[in-house]
């Protein structure tokens, strides 16, 4: 079974992130970089289905010349190979959701695993999206995936009333909650193996994709310092700041 995992690079989630004066970006200067959470777990559920099914596990990153540090992080858990597709600049889901179906047309995977959502813009759109553009089927937001044969996967999903649970048939789109594993740290071995790996270097025009974004982004801000609170002297008083001044009542 050939599994097609991403590696979206990212800013560290735990830093803090800081726009610049003129707003028209984050101050990347003294930013650290990571391997999306949730496409980390992607990409470890991917390993842990080749192990149990055999295949291959194809590592998929987009973005500029930096990108394949992350893409060789993913071949570091267990992926086989990478492709590190070169794209400078903002990239909105329909770009990213075009370049991946170009490249799923040209790879032909039995099943793609992408993170739910990407920490950095949190759009939750990319997998999604994919599905149309190829006409297959998904399971957003899983949290166990079990693959039953080359045809078909069982995934279950949480959702606001318990566990649901769905089959579909394969090839298809799923995307990574969470919950769906805990992702293994790759050895000093493994690192060094990763660096020896195929990594094949595309540009979007080798894969007939428009970059024309679909969504611009024209300003950056932080949002306003929330301002401290004060002493009401009874109930009453209470209820008419909340009704007058905060208008939340």
């Amino acid at each position: 079974m050939k599994i097609l995992a991403t590696a979206k690079r990212v800013t560290d989630p735990d830093m803090k992130v800081k726009i610049k004066a003129d707003g028209s970006g984050i101050d990347l200067a003294s930013m650290s970089f990571k391997v999306n959470p949730f496409d980390e777990i992607a990409i470890e559920e991917a390993i842990r289905i080749r192990e149990d099914k055999g295949g291959e596990v194809l590592v998929v990153g987009i973005g500029g010349d930096k990108a394949p540090v992350e893409i060789r992080y993913g071949l570091s858990m267990g992926g086989d190979r990478g492709i590190h597709v070169l794209a400078e600049g903002y990239l909105d889901s329909y770009i990213v959701a075009r370049i991946l179906k170009a490249l799923v047309d040209k790879e032909q995977p039995d099943l793609v695993i992408m993170g739910k959502q990407a920490v950095d813009d949190d759009n939750n759109q990319a997998s999604q999206l994919l599905a149309e553009y190829l006409g297959w089927g998904q399971a957003c937001f899983a949290s166990r995936i079990e693959v039953l044969s080359d045809t078909l996967a069982r995934v279950e999903r949480e959702v606001d009333g318990g566990i649901e649970v769905v089959e579909m048939d394969l090839p298809g789109i799923i995307s990574a909650d969470l919950r769906l594993n805990e992702p293994r740290y790759p050895a000093l071995p493994a690192i060094m193996k990763a660096k020896k790996k195929e990594m094949q270097v595309l540009k979007p025009v080798d894969l007939g994709v428009n970059m024309t974004p679909r969504v611009v982004i024209e300003k950056m801000a932080e949002p306003p310092k929330r301002r401290g609170g004060r002493m009401v002297a009874d109930i009453a008083e209470l209820v008419r700041a909340l009704k007058e001044e905060a208008r939340v009542i």
